[in-house]
């Protein structure tokens, strides 16, 4: 059998409702928002009681998702939202754009801010590492041909 899809990235965020407004000032849409708990849930988190609110995020093409999930119960246990990007295991997300000065100065007016420099690589690409809501590593990258 072989895999399907990448389905989505999970990540795990006090402010829900100010990092789902960041997301769509970026161009992902709201898909839905729930709640999440009982057994079942526990039994798949190895979480045995927890209640997770989560808001689904998807790209404008359809084919990617962000779940952002703020755990009601239990407490959060550790953060890793300002650990550097050479952190073992911390999550970087990179979304390509169209143009990246124009989504720079609109996500800092939603507090993104610059983690180095926009550079090129090559004659391909330019990029930049952003932090985003509470910390958040986001990558961008606007194909330059």
């Amino acid at each position: 059998m072989a895999l399907k899809r990448l389905d989505n990235v999970g990540i795990v965020v006090d402010d829900l409702a100010g990092t789902i407004d960041f997301f769509r000032e970026l161009g992902l849409e709201l898909e839905g928002r729930a709640t999440i708990e009982g057994e079942w849930a526990g039994r798949v988190t190895g979480l045995t009681d927890q209640r997770v609110e989560i808001a689904m995020m998807c790209t404008p093409d359809g084919h990617s998702r962000i779940e952002l999930s703020r755990f009601l119960k239990p407490p959060v246990v550790a953060d890793h939202r300002n650990a550097p990007v050479n952190a073992l295991g911390y999550l970087r997300i990179m979304f390509a754009v169209d143009d990246i000065d124009e989504t720079l100065g609109r996500l800092r007016k939603r507090g993104a801010q610059l983690v180095g420099d926009v550079v090129r690589y090559q004659d391909s690409y330019r990029l930049c590492y952003i932090r985003g809501p509470e910390g958040l590593l986001i990558g961008l990258a606007q194909e330059l041909n």
